[in-house]
């Protein structure tokens, strides 16, 4: 009976594919659309790496997941799929065996068109075995189709102070400037196949960072090096990685990689992680990854499951400042380090002598219990962390809990457990303070219109994690209480409503909080797509947090609210093939202090595309009373390149960008984009700052594939 509704659908497809182009799955996707209409996040205070989740992303894009071969966990990684849909997914396939076609998913109750156009980027199904008909590992990468080779540059036009002239001060000596040119340049080779092997390396200057060869400085021409070799079901080794590597596992707490955008439009897939293990780094992002090697191995096979344990050591330096101190006769009596930094930034001979100043070493393991049908996982991890120099911050009272000292070290149980159409997941950390880190929640699916997400964190003020990513509202799981409500309502195919609802507390000081303080935020959105070319939707949020408040005549500080409102309207129309358009408008409104401003932006995209030739253009006026009511917004790039320009003031921006398919081989990219200011005669501080009122900047990226 399967084989007749197999052909039946086939050849419903094969008739599919014979329709309109708007009627047929497609890999192709911008990103940066895809992450704006599902995820939107935004916080004008937070300390999210884009970049680092546009990346996590973008790999899911260029190594799809194989839908005979992903197992539960891989599955709820996309964070795209209701748990019933897991479970029907997994039960067809059971029942069935592997799927024949990626078209197969249209007979999997509860895989709607919509669910199936939204996942179709990131999943694939595999034809062949990775390894049939092919030989060894060097011939395999060596004849590998999935490669390529990116170069890009990019610059602003206009001069910066930073590379003007140095002038003389009054202490006889010279201002500083920047030791490079105000050139950008990123080159990436990257070969991979699906669950076999990953290749690549990636290099980069930023702008004003020196292209010479100072081994003494620890400069090697480009200022950035990253390389990794990634090997994926080597009999009974699950992962195995050399070089630059990142590792998830669990909730995050401590192992925290991969795609997640926390709270955001997609309100409820998006709070769970997913163990996904050992993954290749590929970002120029120069923190928050480990070099060095890393293993997952398969320890037994018991009838019920398996029980794997993964291992890894790193070694590798960080940007430091580092501080000595000495007595009358300049003896060295303590050399330490007040912070660690992570701008990746090496243009000036301040930010030079901060270049790799700190060696960090870093070793752990995990032993985890999964079920044959993974409905239940159980893992044990440890880390342990040593610096050659001490970590000992300028002291303060909001940060006297923080890690100082030369090592660290984290034990952490993580769990994850479904019951029907309900996931119980969570991770309990202590560091070696004593401090303990808490994430515990529930996600399901009430019915199958109706989803829910529910999530409590405990983050004591003094819980050390280096490499952990757990939802927090701070910027790092610590000094922080919190407990996370999500809803998804979809009434109908073409209209979904999305909330959350997250009460914080921050039980120690903060910066510029000078007292124990607490907060809430809450979102609101609605999505309409009455036809496929059309999509709407609306969205408010708003975010209370308390904050010092000075009082002149008292001379004294007190906490008062800090309320942050925004209002987006998007309409997104699609015109046939050839044209898309898009108009979006943002307002704010920031109060304190009794006291409330506002902000305001107006954007309207035109996307042209025909035959080998795409052209992305937009056009932005703002108008914002202050930095607090800055607004941003997603802006289309070149590929491997995420763009969020924040907007301030009053003017207007333009980009257009240019892409041009050679050959089927060769990529062309080329982006302008200028900024323009009404009422400014300069543009950004320090170094950055420009004379005018306006800043430009050009990028030309090329892709080569083999």
């Amino acid at each position: 009976m399967r084989s007749v509704n197999i052909v039946l659908l086939l050849f419903f497809c094969l008739l599919m594919r014979q329709a309109t182009a708007q009627q047929r799955p497609t890999r192709e996707i911008d990103l940066q659309q895809f992450i704006e209409s599902n995820f939107a996040f935004q916080d004008p205070e937070s300390d999210a790496n884009y970049e680092d989740i546009y990346e996590a992303l973008y790999q899911l894009y260029l190594e799809p997941l194989d839908l005979n071969a992903a197992g539960r966990e891989d599955l709820a990684s996309l964070s795209m799929l209701k748990e019933y849909q897991i479970n029907n997914f997994l039960k067809y396939r059971e029942q069935y065996g592997k799927l024949i076609s990626i078209y197969e998913l249209q007979a999997i109750p509860g895989f709607d068109v919509e669910t199936i156009q939204k996942l179709l980027p990131f999943v694939t199904v595999e034809e062949k075995s990775i390894n049939e008909g092919s030989g060894n590992l060097l011939w395999r990468i060596l004849h590998e189709e999935n490669n390529y080779l990116v170069w890009r540059i990019t610059r602003t036009l206009e001069t910066q102070k930073g590379y003007t002239p140095p002038t003389l001060k009054s202490d006889s000596t010279y201002t500083q400037r920047y030791l490079g040119s105000p050139f950008n340049i990123y080159a990436r080779f990257r070969v991979s196949h699906i669950r076999d092997f990953s290749l690549g390396l990636t290099v980069e200057k930023d702008a004003g960072e020196a292209f010479t060869w100072q081994p003494a400085k620890r400069q090697y021409g480009m200022d950035f090096y990253s390389y990794h070799l990634v090997l994926w079901n080597k009999r009974r080794f699950k992962a195995i990685a050399l070089g630059d590597y990142q590792i998830q596992i669990g909730q995050g707490l401590l192992l925290g990689a991969g795609f997640y955008v926390g709270k955001g439009a997609e309100t409820v897939q998006t709070v769970r992680r997913s163990s996904r293990g050992i993954l290749p780094f590929t970002s120029v992002i120069e923190t928050r990854f480990f070099r060095g090697a890393a293993a997952t191995y398969e320890l037994f096979r018991l009838a019920q499951g398996n029980i794997n344990l993964t291992a890894f050591a790193s070694w590798r330096r960080q940007d430091a400042n580092v501080q000595t101190l000495s007595d009358t006769l300049d003896e060295q009596i303590e050399t330490f380090v007040t912070s660690i930094q992570t701008t990746g930034f090496h243009r000036t001979p301040t930010e030079l002598a901060a270049k790799g100043a700190i060696a960090e070493q870093a070793g752990g393991a995990n032993l985890t219990y999964k079920t044959k049908d993974a409905r239940l996982e159980v893992g044990l991890t440890g880390i342990y962390t040593h610096f050659d120099v001490p970590l000992k911050r300028t002291p303060t009272v909001y940060n006297q809990f923080e890690f100082s000292g030369k090592q660290n070290y984290n034990i952490g149980l993580h769990y994850s457990y479904n019951w029907q159409n309900f996931n119980f997941f969570g991770e309990a950390a202590r560091s070696q303070s004593g401090g303990m880190g808490i994430v515990s929640g529930v996600l399901g699916s009430l019915a199958s219109t109706l989803d829910m997400a529910l999530l409590y964190r405990s983050y004591d003020r003094h819980f050390h994690s280096f490499y952990g990513t757990a939802l927090a509202e701070n910027r790092r799981p610590i000094n922080e209480r919190g407990l996370y409500w999500g809803l998804k309502f979809t009434p109908f195919t073409k209209l979904s409503f999305a909330a959350y609802y997250d009460k914080f507390a921050f039980p120690w000081l903060k910066y510029r909080v000078n007292a124990p303080s607490q907060g809430y935020e809450y979102l609101l959105r609605v999505t309409y797509a009455p036809i496929r070319r059309i999509l709407m939707y609306a969205q408010y949020r708003e975010e209370n947090k308390e904050e010092n408040i000075s009082d002149k005549n008292a001379n004294i500080n007190f906490l008062g609210a800090r309320i942050r409102r925004n209002y987006w309207l998007v309409v997104r129309y699609a015109a046939e093939k050839y044209i898309e358009l898009q108009s979006r408008l943002q307002f704010s409104t920031f109060t304190q202090n009794q006291k409330t401003t506002q902000g305001l932006a107006l954007a309207q995209d035109i996307n042209l595309s025909y035959k080998q030739w795409e052209l992305a253009s937009r056009f932005v006026v703002f108008d914002t009373d202050d930095f607090q009511n800055r607004q941003y917004m997603y802006e289309r790039n070149v590929l491997y390149t995420f763009s969020i320009p924040a907007y301030q003031d009053q003017g207007y921006r333009y980009f257009m960008m240019l892409r041009y398919n050679v050959t089927r081989q060769l990529h062309l990219w080329i982006r302008y984009a200028q900024t323009r200011y009404l009422y400014l005669d300069t543009i950004g501080s320090g170094l950055e700052e420009i004379q005018g009122n306006r800043r430009s900047e050009v990028r030309v990226q090329v892709r080569y594939r083999f």
